[in-house]
């Protein structure tokens, strides 16, 4: 069983940064990607970025791209099990709550979520 714990979510004025967090926690992590995905309200929610866990191949939405940046910590750190969303000129159209996914191996999506961490863009 994995469990995944976002955290970094704020209030910030447009133009400010922000890095998200996400800890997975389990026996034996080792997912084949880890994804942030977002969801405004009143929309669906909407991938942000991703990062294959093996080789570190990042993607990103159109929407995003030049602005964030998907990292994980080093396989050898005491958080090795840490993906980060580094988020930079923020705008209004950020605001949402934020998830971590990962994938597992096996599995043909993003099979884990955690419950979200909050990030709103004041105008």
């Amino acid at each position: 069983q994995v469990q995944l714990v976002e955290s970094g979510g704020d209030l910030v004025q447009a133009g400010d940064s922000l890095r998200l967090s996400c800890v997975a926690s389990g026996r034996t992590f080792s997912p084949v990607a880890m994804g942030w995905f977002r969801q405004a309200p009143g929309k669906e929610r909407e991938f942000v970025a991703s990062m294959r866990w093996s080789g570190g191949t990042t993607y990103y939405s159109d929407s995003v791209r030049g602005r964030f940046a998907i990292s994980r910590a080093l396989p050898r750190a005491p958080a090795r099990n840490t993906v980060y969303l580094q988020m930079n000129n923020l705008k209004f159209e950020d605001t949402a709550v934020y998830f971590c996914a990962a994938q597992t191996v096996g599995a043909d999506q993003y099979n884990y979520w955690g419950q979200g961490t909050s990030v709103t863009v004041a105008s």
